[in-house]
C-alpha cells in the first residue's frame, strides 16, 4: 500500500472553465474566467442556483450553491451563463481520454474529478511530479482548461492535495507531509466533514484537522458512531480504498443526483426519486430491457451512505411498478436524517421480448405499458420537457433528473 502512487485530477471551476474554453475556441475575445461570471440559474427569471463561479466572482463573496438572486445582489454586473451539459460531458470525456495515455487504471469520481493509479508507471513517464506537470500542461494545451493534480500514496490524501492552492497547480501530500500541510487546515476542509459535523466538532473544541487527528477515537465514536471512526482515520491520512476503473459496460441502469439543499421530508425525497425513476425507466424501455432487481441509495448531509434493494417476482419496465418499489424501499431504508444525495438503479436485466405474464397481470400491464410508450413517444418527438407529471408543477424540482444531464434532463448512467 505504501508504494502506491495515486493522482487526483480536479478541473478548476469546471463548468465555467469549460464554457470559457469553448467560447474562446469559437472566436470569443473575452475569457469568462477573467470577469465576475457564473454558470447556473435563469437570468430572465432571476432564480436558480450557482453551479460554478469565476475567481473574480469569488471576490464578491459569491458561493457555489447559493441562489442566483443573492449573487446578483452581491454583484449586479455578474455575467450569468446557462448550463450546457452536453458540452460538459464532452469536455469530461476528452480529459479521461488523455488520462488513459498515462495509466489503465482511471476512476471517474464525478464529471470533473478523476483518480488515476500511477503506481509503477514512472519508467514510462518519469517521476510522479514530472508526469503530473506534463499531464496538467497537456490538458491545458489540448483542451483549453486547467486542472489541479494532487499526488499521494492513497486516494484520500491525493484528493486533499488537489484542493490546495488553485488554479493550474500540482501538489503532493504524502504521509510525512500530513503534519505540515494538512493538520493546520480547518476541520471543515477534511473530506467527509460536512456542516453539521463541523458544528459538533467545534462544540467539542476541535477546530483543525490536526486537533481531530489527535482526539481520542473513543470520544469521536461516542459522539459520531462509525462516522467518527471514519473522519478520525481520514484526519490521520489513512485510506485503503482502491482506484476502481469504470467498467466499459454497465450491468444495470442508474441515475443519481446531489441535491442543492438538505431534504428533510419524505414527500420531497419521493418526488426527487420519481424524477430519477422517470429517466431510468425511459432508458430501460429504450434498451428493450426489463428489470428484476431494483435498488435505492441514500446519502445523508453527513455523507453517510446506505442502500436497499428488492428482487421482483416478475420483470418489468413500467415506470409505476419501478417507482412503487422505489418508494417501498425508501420507506424501509430512510433513517429520517437530512438527505443530500439520492440514487435509483435497476439491474438483473433481461430482454423484453418473449415475456410471458399471468392472466392476472396481463390487463394491468397492457394498460401501463401503453401509457409509458405514449409518453416516451411524445418526449422523443417534442422534447423531454413536453410532458411532465402534475406533481412537479410548482414544486421547484426537475421532473426528470439525475446523473450528467442532457438538455437539463439526464439520460446516462451515473458513475457508481
Amino acid at each position: 500500500m505504501n508504494n502506491r502512487i495515486i493522482f487526483h485530477i480536479d478541473v478548476n471551476s469546471a463548468y465555467l472553465s469549460w464554457e470559457a474554453a469553448y467560447r474562446l475556441q469559437h472566436g470569443a475575445s473575452l475569457d469568462l474566467r477573467s470577469i465576475p461570471s457564473v454558470v447556473g440559474g435563469d437570468i430572465s427569471k432571476r432564480h436558480g442556483i450557482i453551479l460554478a463561479k469565476s475567481i473574480p466572482a469569488k471576490k464578491y463573496g459569491i458561493k457555489t450553491g447559493e441562489p442566483l438572486l443573492t449573487a446578483l445582489q452581491k454583484c449586479p454586473s455578474l455575467e450569468v451563463i446557462p448550463p450546457n451539459y452536453s458540452l460538459y460531458l464532452q469536455c469530461s470525456m476528452g480529459m479521461v481520454d488523455i488520462l488513459k495515455d498515462y495509466s489503465p487504471k482511471i476512476e471517474q469520481y464525478s464529471i470533473d474529478e478523476c483518480f488515476m493509479d500511477y503506481t509503477h508507471m514512472n519508467k514510462l513517464f518519469g517521476s510522479p511530479a514530472e508526469a503530473a506537470n506534463h499531464l496538467r500542461a497537456r490538458i491545458k494545451k489540448e483542451l483549453g482548461f486547467t486542472v489541479n493534480i494532487g499526488i499521494s500514496s492513497n486516494k484520500l490524501l491525493a484528493k486533499m492535495a488537489s484542493d490546495f492552492k488553485k488554479p493550474d497547480r500540482v501538489h503532493t501530500l504524502f504521509t510525512h507531509e500530513i503534519q505540515e500541510k494538512m493538520w493546520p487546515l480547518t476541520v471543515s476542509d477534511l473530506f467527509m466533514v460536512g456542516r453539521a459535523t463541523t458544528t459538533k466538532l467545534h462544540h467539542l473544541g476541535i477546530h483543525t484537522i490536526g486537533e481531530l487527528a489527535n482526539t481520542s477515537l473513543d470520544l469521536l465514536h461516542a459522539h459520531f458512531k462509525s462516522h467518527g471512526t471514519l473522519i478520525y482515520h481520514y484526519a490521520n491520512g489513512k485510506d485503503h480504498s482502491q482506484v476502481k476503473p469504470t467498467l466499459p459496460k454497465a450491468k444495470g441502469i442508474g441515475n443519481s443526483t446531489t441535491i442543492s439543499f438538505d431534504v428533510e421530508d419524505g414527500s420531497t425525497a419521493k418526488l426527487i426519486l420519481l424524477s430519477l425513476t422517470e429517466t431510468v425507466a425511459m432508458r430501460l424501455r429504450e434498451a428493450k430491457m426489463m428489470t428484476r432487481l431494483i435498488s435505492v441509495s441514500i446519502k445523508s448531509s453527513e455523507f453517510v451512505s446506505y442502500s436497499h434493494q428488492k428482487v421482483l417476482a416478475e420483470p418489468t419496465d413500467i415506470t409505476k411498478d419501478i417507482y412503487d418499489t422505489i418508494c417501498e424501499l425508501f420507506d424501509e431504508a430512510w433513517k429520517h436524517e437530512k438527505i443530500r444525495h439520492l440514487g435509483v438503479r435497476v439491474s438483473s436485466l433481461s430482454s423484453n421480448t418473449n415475456l410471458q405474464l399471468s392472466l392476472f397481470h396481463y390487463k394491468r400491464q397492457k394498460k401501463y405499458t401503453a401509457l409509458d410508450r405514449s409518453i416516451d413517444k411524445i418526449r422523443k418527438k417534442y422534447g423531454k420537457k413536453s410532458i411532465i407529471r402534475a406533481s412537479f408543477i410548482h414544486s421547484g424540482l426537475k421532473p426528470l433528473n439525475g446523473g450528467v444531464p442532457e438538455e437539463n434532463y439526464p439520460m446516462m448512467s451515473s458513475i457508481l
